[in-house]
């Protein structure tokens, strides 16, 4: 659903980055749709031994989107989870924070800022005078605290995200998902998906929405939503008998813990936008052979928003905004010495595995 442009926007934002551990590229186009609303995050060192990557599909605007590329991956470093080590706890408990955090005033003062709303009458972004503090993004030691304002009783916003991040911590990946962006791994060549399409289709999401007391008609909850699980959506959360994941729409992610090994080559995070044009295996067969012949990832990810880019919006699949984000995994160096006593150090690209008791890969399958 959206309007559309009577010409695609096909400049692209792209960027690559490494460490000793992965090198990422990623690209964003806007394409037929008449805004933005895709964000992404992409931290290679989060840590020093941990590396965050996530893609956010807004819908109803873009702020949500925005609001968790900018706070998501410092709400999992901030939770006391992290620090002992459990990150599947911390990703969890983040993808909940963020609908915390975007209620009462700071929130909606945040939004406002993301989503450039000025008031026409003072020519000001709307918000800034109620606050106390400063907007450059760096929680203090009050963490978000109530402020008083004319928006305090702000209940959040209306508009939402999907939300797909991928960790990786030594041998361990992270995938943590809500919604029906996807996370994909190549290993051997061969496409898993690490992540599931939140539709209310699904008999989980059903049961689940229908005892909140919502409903579905025409594949979407309400009426209005083709996703059964999103941060963000606020008229959806407002039974206040029922925890947050028990709500008619929930942010709780699917988290995946997958222990990764040599025959993994890279994993590809991205929104539907891409998904509803190429399958995961079809995906992962792309980046396969366009790496063959080019090594800046960035270049692979752009070839790939050209690919699913419709000629026209009279089909609908290929008219969305596209992200994707390429990881790739790095092996050791490992030196060994000839009989010459010269020693030689080689570094190649590979990567993981999801084949642990605790993975729910799943081999991915033409949508």
């Amino acid at each position: 659903m959206g309007t559309y442009l009577s010409t695609p926007k096909t400049e692209k934002f792209s960027e690559d980055g490494e460490n000793g551990r992965v090198r990422y590229g990623l690209s964003s186009m806007q394409g037929w749709r008449t805004t933005m609303e895709d964000a992404h995050a992409a931290y290679p060192d989060l840590d020093a031994s941990t590396s965050f990557f996530g893609v956010y599909d807004g819908h109803g605007g873009k702020v949500v989107a925005k609001f968790c590329a900018k706070y998501l991956h410092q709400q999992v470093l901030k939770n006391e989870a992290y620090a002992a080590g459990d990150i599947g706890t911390s990703v969890q408990k983040a993808f909940f924070r963020m609908d915390e955090m975007m209620r009462g005033q700071r929130g909606w003062r945040e939004l406002a800022v993301l989503g450039d709303k000025i008031n026409k009458f003072t020519g000001m972004i709307e918000g800034l005078i109620w606050s106390p503090r400063g907007s450059n993004g760096n929680d203090q030691a009050d963490d978000w605290a109530f402020e008083e304002g004319p928006h305090s009783d702000f209940t959040g916003p209306t508009s939402g995200s999907t939300a797909c991040v991928a960790i990786l911590r030594n041998k361990q990946l992270f995938v943590a998902n809500a919604g029906d962006s996807r996370c994909v791994i190549s290993r051997k060549g061969q496409a898993y998906n690490l992540s599931r399409d939140h539709k209310p289709d699904l008999e989980l999401e059903k049961e689940r929405i229908l005892k909140a007391g919502g409903f579905i008609h025409a594949g979407r909850v309400n009426g209005s939503l083709n996703l059964a699980r999103a941060i963000g959506d606020m008229e959806f959360k407002q039974n206040k008998f029922l925890p947050d994941e028990k709500q008619i729409i929930t942010a709780c992610p699917d988290i995946n813990t997958v222990e990764l090994c040599d025959d993994d080559e890279f994993i590809v995070l991205a929104c539907d936008g891409i998904w509803d044009c190429m399958s995961s295996q079809q995906v992962v067969d792309f980046v396969r052979e366009q790496l063959l012949s080019e090594s800046k990832l960035s270049v692979v990810c752009e070839r790939a928003l050209d690919r699913c880019l419709a000629p026209s919006t009279a089909g609908g699949e290929g008219c969305d905004n596209m992200t994707m984000i390429v990881v790739q995994f790095k092996k050791p160096k490992q030196s060994t010495e000839s009989e010459g006593g010269q020693s030689s150090s080689t570094e190649e690209a590979a990567g993981s595995d999801s084949n642990g008791s605790d993975s729910k890969a799943d081999e991915s399958e033409s949508k």
